[in-house]
């Protein structure tokens, strides 16, 4: 069958539940995100523990992941986050995802608290609950190569030595670097004594017409490698991002003090280490480095918040930071940003050695090191840092000016948004905080399109000059839609239209797909709508939670301190500007005028069953 089961797992009662997915679900969220957020908002109360048992925990892959279609391997996990307090969900790609659908799951739905340290193991259809006495304290890469030598070549999706200590920005790992990063979920696993989620299967996914999905996907295939993003991508990576960004000014420096930094993180500075190009499931672009010191990465990301964000130049320090990060199980975007604050911080006199016991300074890479693996273990300082953005109640209000953060949440990218208007506003709306992923605008920052293309892409009035406010509301709601609709059927945004290409997997292509896997005849409107319901699901999810325009804002540096550096240099976020997108953007989102999700269109999700 093309439809896979629900598993609800108790984990307080040791009970397992297999059930199936109602069709109006599926084809009012498709799978992935859409339905985890969906679940969270009817499964969570307001104010639950994100650290207790009522806590609810969902690993759910995508409409069309596992299937034929190029780079349809990934999964979320969602879960109240205990890093931000508000909606928790992250997306990751790697072999997980398939083998999980493999096993006859679309989605495993995790409640209670295990009595001891325990596995998730799902085969044939059936879901068990085993000890996991063996595997507690090893780190991530360890537990994955210790559970396939013991369940026979299983994919896990597991969280490190950091979500065991319920370290707040603690990810979820799977291979060698896939990592559900954001949010703090492996903080969650950790908090329900769950070390892993095993998957193995020998069921292929019967899709309603083969001959039809054959030919589509290679289309599609040929379609995607004839663009020029694609072999770049496949033989550089994300790093490509790095030296564009830096050009104008783009980069966050020093805890964004500054907003460029050194050459020696450039795409072939970073090359000097890698090994070879790897990919996920089902992938065809290969954007992936086996480095030669022992991990995968860097990404772009890692680039940023562990190099320059921190004063680091050494790229060979920087992958080795990024290595850590993976094996302890810490996001990289939350690493990197907190210890830039407390290294600014420290510099200002607003904490001190009282605090801190060691001297902090940027640059100092074995400093960084060891903090890293301090805060996995909860260790002096470090046991400080894994606490994330609640230390502004420790560090006094003062501190709070420089923490790069959005509802709780620091930002996941390393881009300094003062001078790209619209990135500002998709980071300062963004669901799970300061995000990049839910509404990346690349194409006004990276390609000059034609105005006839711009206006059929994003709507009338959206200019070239990612400086300008004019109509950028357009852009991030543009952005939004589809990428949670990317995000439902468990493809990769590297090939979704917007993204990375004004091209790629649009919703005529996802139309498509989804007719050849299902049989079902959506329309393009009826695929937007399905992102548009995931957006508005989960705002009702943070409005419950007391989110309100006055949380849709950005860092007190973006407002008030032009950028110093390059083309950049003297932009900033004008605050009226700045409200005037956001007053628009709720417009077009039909929101209410302080960010409310209005009480027709709540009732009218609150229905679907």
């Amino acid at each position: 069958m093309f439809n896979r089961k629900l598993g609800i797992v108790d984990l307080s009662k040791g009970k397992v539940k297999v059930s199936d997915t109602p069709d109006s679900l599926r084809k009012a969220f498709l799978g992935g995100r859409g339905l985890n957020s969906h679940y969270l908002y009817k499964m969570i109360d307001s104010g639950t523990d994100p650290l207790g048992p009522k806590n609810v925990l969902v690993f759910g892959t995508g409409f069309l992941t596992g299937t034929l279609v190029p780079n349809s391997s990934r999964f979320n996990v969602s879960a109240k986050s205990p890093e931000s307090g508000i909606l928790g969900d992250a997306n990751c790609g790697g072999y997980f995802a398939a083998e999980l659908r493999y096993a006859g799951f679309d989605r495993i739905i995790v409640k209670g608290k295990a009595n001891r340290p325990s596995i998730l193991y799902a085969s044939d259809g059936k879901i068990e609950i085993t000890d996991a006495k063996d595997y507690w304290g090893l780190d991530t890469t360890d537990v994955q190569l210790a559970l396939k030598k013991d369940l026979g070549g299983v994919e896990s999706a597991v969280c490190g030595v950091a979500g065991e200590n319920k370290v707040r920005f603690a990810c979820v790992r799977t291979g060698v670097k896939n990592a559900a990063g954001r949010c703090g979920l492996g903080a969650v696993m950790g908090s329900k004594n769950l070390k892993a989620v095993s998957a193995w299967g020998k069921d292929g996914i019967d899709i309603a017409h083969p001959e039809e999905m054959l030919e589509t996907c290679a289309e599609l295939k040929d379609y995607l490698m004839k663009s020029k993003i694609t072999p770049i991508l496949g033989s550089v990576g994300t790093p490509l991002l790095y030296e564009v960004s830096n050009a104008f000014g783009a980069i966050r420096t020093k805890n964004s003090q500054l907003n460029a930094w050194s050459d020696s993180l450039n795409a072939e500075e970073v090359e000097k280490y890698v090994d070879k190009m790897i990919g996920c499931s089902s992938c065809i672009v290969h954007c992936r480095h086996r480095n030669s010191l022992g991990g995968e990465g860097p990404e772009y990301t890692a680039l940023g918040l562990l190099g320059s964000n921190l004063g680091i130049e050494n790229t060979a320090n920087v992958i080795e930071l990024n290595n850590v990060c993976n094996e302890l199980g810490l996001d990289i975007s939350s690493s990197g940003t907190y210890l830039a604050w407390a290294f600014e911080l420290y510099e200002r006199g607003i904490i001190d050695r009282k605090v801190t016991k060691d001297e902090l300074q940027f640059g100092d890479f074995e400093l960084a090191k060891k903090l890293l693996h301090d805060i996995s273990r909860r260790r002096g300082f470090g046991d400080v840092l894994a606490e994330g953005s609640r230390n502004v109640e420790r560090f006094g209000p003062e501190s709070k000016d420089y923490l790069i953060t959005v509802k709780n949440l620091p930002q996941s990218d390393p881009h300094d948004v003062r001078y790209m208007k619209a990135f500002a506003l998709g980071i300062a709306t963004a669901s799970r905080g300061a995000d990049h992923l839910r509404s990346r605008p690349t194409l006004e920052i990276f390609f000059k399109l034609p105005k006839e293309v711009r206006e059929r892409i994003y709507g009338k009035g959206v200019t070239n000059d990612p400086t300008s406010y004019e109509a950028k509301e357009k852009t991030v709601f543009f952005s939004d839609n589809i990428f949670a609709a990317i995000d439902c059927l468990g493809v990769c945004k590297f090939i979704c239209h917007g993204f990375n290409s004004p091209h790629f997997v649009d919703y005529s292509w996802m139309k498509r797909l989804i007719h050849a896997a299902s049989g079902w005849n959506l329309r393009e409107k009826d695929i937007e709508e399905v992102g548009k319901r995931v957006i508005d699901t989960e705002r009702m999810f943070n409005n419950r939670e007391g989110i309100t325009r006055k949380d849709d804002t950005l860092p007190k540096r973006y407002f008030d301190d032009p950028a110093p550096l390059k083309i950049a240099m003297g932009h900033h976020i004008d605050r009226k500007e700045f409200d005037g997108m956001l007053s628009r953007y709720y417009q077009l989102r039909g929101w209410t005028a302080d960010g409310q999700v209005k009480a027709a269109r709540k009732k009218e999700l609150e229905a679907i069953a």
